[in-house]
């Protein structure tokens, strides 16, 4: 079998070649497999800690780190606004003791680590460097992904914090942070993931997604950076929904226009800068809670079409998502789902399985088409910034989803176990988190501030007051905060009292 086929319009471009059309690497999965990287994180640390090496020990590839919502907006679990929320959607992160407990026996120098973390990246991956260096690794060996965009939160997900602009600028002082000092680390996953789970179509997707890279980007330029010194290492993150061949279209073409663009506009040299390097989730809004064993077939098709797309890493959501968090045996078969696509199916013997299609060619014609079309628009109404800011992109997707809503509503969209071939669901086994783990989490949090040196962590924490109040990078002091067992929601409160908090106007 050739590796590489080069049909009709499949000739016109190479694997590995500029515009990356058809993947980033010119073996791909002959060469290597993607990172099977599962979401997880529940309850405290040490149940996480416990997942994780469950995973591993299954064959899973890579970590991925989910937070509760205290965590990721930035409060303590003895704080009011966390009651009934610790470490129920993630885990509960609230200060260096509990990262420490979560990556208890895994060496953070042998295994990459994505966190689903955005208003407290900073802190997150700061106490990921100290647990690293307490492991005896210097922080320029460490390698994974913080999520990091903030943008996709004011538009679709709505876990931010701070202004805009100083939610760019701590984004902007990780970039350059980690561009220095944490070569092998992702600082950002520029993310369409969480806009395609809210209703928009796949071209609004890649071009929402794109338009938000391109403020990150002229955000560190602001600063600066040059285009090659921190472009290699933007990462992007994809939804994988039900349609196949749109999908597999979907990020090809996000591949081509990504390139594009930093070659023409941003003028970028290294080819690496012209990669977009990307994980897939399959979709979560996809699933359903009745007859949810379906799920494993609709993960196995997302899987397949992430897959022929190109992706560098993958998560399978489990099949009980639509009703809880996933228990060990519904992770498991999920990982074993894409265990069985790299090993059965037969699709990584050859670089790139779709070449040749004219149904995929047409469908990669007409989301470009449609793509540019609104990456032009979004340009003359001021860029992602401006967009968010009028309501546009929130809109967009609105219109979209209540298009979706209707069709399913009225059975022009057949969902198997929901508007058609309907039956009675069985009881499912589910996790569930208990409510103890607030306040064992609170209890704790107490502990640790009775029994650190306030004087050295009150220190620590005006320091990084007073940096906020200047343009010097933020990242040094937010370790040092770190380090002096400050905990997440101080860290966030520090700097709310400089940044201020957003609240969002009303868009209809």
């Amino acid at each position: 079998m050739d590796s590489v086929y080069t049909s009709n319009k499949a000739k016109k471009t190479t694997p590995g070649k500029y515009p990356f059309t058809r993947g980033i690497h010119a073996g791909m999965y002959r060469d290597r497999l993607w990172t099977m990287r599962q979401y997880s994180g529940f309850g405290d640390a040490s149940q996480t800690n416990k997942r994780f090496k469950f995973m591993l020990e299954k064959g899973q590839t890579g970590l991925s780190m989910a937070f509760d919502l205290p965590t990721q907006i930035g409060y303590d679990p003895d704080a009011a606004v966390s009651e009934g929320e610790v470490g129920k959607v993630g885990v509960s992160i609230a200060s260096l003791d509990d990262m420490m407990t979560a990556f208890k026996e895994i060496p953070l120098g042998k295994v990459s680590t994505s966190m689903t973390i955005n208003s407290t990246a900073s802190t997150l991956l700061a106490y990921y460097i100290v647990v690293g260096e307490s492991q005896g690794y210097d922080k320029s060996t460490l390698r994974g992904t913080t999520q990091n965009d903030i943008l996709k939160e004011y538009i679709a997900r709505n876990t931010y914090i701070y202004q805009p602009i100083p939610s760019m600028r701590l984004i902007g002082d990780m970039i350059e942070y980690c561009s220095n000092a944490i070569p092998k680390w992702y600082p950002i996953s520029i993310s369409g993931y969480h806009m395609r789970e809210a209703g928009a179509t796949a071209i609004q997707e890649i071009a929402f997604t794109i338009a938000n890279s391109i403020a990150y980007i002229k955000t560190c330029l602001s600063r600066g950076l040059k285009i090659d010194d921190f472009a290699p290492r933007l990462s992007f993150f994809f939804c994988c929904t039900m349609e196949l061949f749109e999908e597999a279209a979907k990020f090809r073409i996000a591949r081509k226009i990504y390139a594009k663009i930093l070659k023409d506009i941003f003028h970028a040299k290294n080819p690496k800068s012209m990669q977009l390097k990307f994980h897939v989730q399959t979709s979560g809004e996809s699933l359903t809670a009745q007859q949810p064993d379906n799920n494993i077939v609709r993960v196995t098709i997302q899987s397949l079409a992430s897959i022929l797309g190109g992706a560098q890493s993958l998560h399978t959501n489990s099949r009980d998502e639509a009703l809880a968090l996933p228990t060990q045996e519904s992770a498991k078969i999920a990982l074993r789902t894409q265990q069985i696509i790299a090993h059965e199916s037969g699709i990584t013997k050859t670089v790139d399985p779709l070449a040749g299609s004219h149904y995929l060619e047409y469908l990669c014609d007409e989301i470009e088409e449609q793509v540019w079309k609104y990456l032009r628009k979004i340009e003359r109404m001021g860029g992602a910034l401006k967009c968010i800011e009028k309501g546009f992109f929130q809109s967009e997707i609105r219109k979209n989803a209540y298009r979706l809503k209707k069709e399913i509503d009225s059975e022009q969209r057949t969902i198997v176990g929901v508007n058609k071939f309907i039956e009675d669901t069985t009881a499912q086994k589910l996790l569930r988190v208990n409510d103890s783990i607030g306040m064992k989490q609170s209890r704790k949090i107490k502990k640790l501030k009775n029994n650190r040196d306030n004087l050295k962590t009150n220190y620590a924490l005006t320091k990084l007051k007073d940096v906020a109040n200047t343009t010097e990078n933020l990242m040094p002091y937010i370790i040092n905060s770190v380090k002096s067992y400050a905990t997440t929601g101080e860290i966030s409160d520090a700097l709310r009292e400089v940044f201020g908090e957003y609240k969002p106007k009303e868009v209809f």
